[in-house]
């Protein structure tokens, strides 16, 4: 490892932790009873080891903050404290600002249809998301098998067609690393429930 004058993370980094931190501070991930911070630094950690730079890691640790914690009100709070950069990737990886939330079907068609017009940075912390939801929604299944669909608007069938259509979403744009990645992890969950129910 090779020291340099300039920090790969700076204080920006530390103070959009505290941020998240603060921002989510009641919130529990879905079904586990895990403060919502283990996901947001997972989401921050696996953008980081496929090459994110601050903004990018930035926008993971702060990715969820306008669709769960105010809107557009919070993005707005977003673009002033870490800039124009860090705003628009969030609002890449946000399906609404709206509250109550538009119905779920609905706002993933949507999301899906506006990836191919994303940017790369945006794609590459949707694809970090997207790898940390998939690794847990298969250790959960392993554990509680098909109960585990009550925790999802989508229910079984909704949930395994998004995460079908991101992974080859994503492929068909730029199939980097984290995109086969998404792949992989997708593959693993559709053979893990296909052997379940036969």
């Amino acid at each position: 490892m090779h020291e340099t004058d300039t920090p790969l993370l700076t204080s920006r980094f530390e103070e959009a932790l505290v941020y998240a931190n603060h921002l989510h501070a009641t919130q529990l991930r879905k079904g586990r009873g895990i403060p919502y911070i283990a996901h947001l630094l997972a989401v921050a950690s696996i953008a980081l080891e496929f090459g994110a730079n601050e903004d990018e890691a930035i926008a993971a640790l702060l990715h969820d903050a306008v669709e769960d914690q105010g809107g557009a009100e919070t993005l707005a709070a977003i673009r002033e404290r870490f800039g124009e950069e860090v705003a628009a990737i969030v609002w890449g990886c946000s399906d609404t600002d709206m509250t109550p939330k538009p119905p779920w079907q609905e706002r993933k068609e949507a999301y899906l249809a506006h990836l191919p017009h994303a940017s790369g940075s945006i794609r590459l912390v949707s694809a970090a998301d997207k790898v940390h939801n998939l690794r847990t929604i298969i250790e959960d299944y392993l554990v509680l098998g098909d109960e585990l669909w009550e925790r999802f608007r989508g229910g079984k069938e909704g949930t395994l067609w998004y995460y079908r259509a991101i992974a080859d979403a994503l492929l068909a744009i730029e199939p980097t690393p984290i995109a086969q990645l998404v792949a992989k992890l997708t593959q693993e969950l559709e053979t893990i429930t296909r052997a379940s129910s036969l």
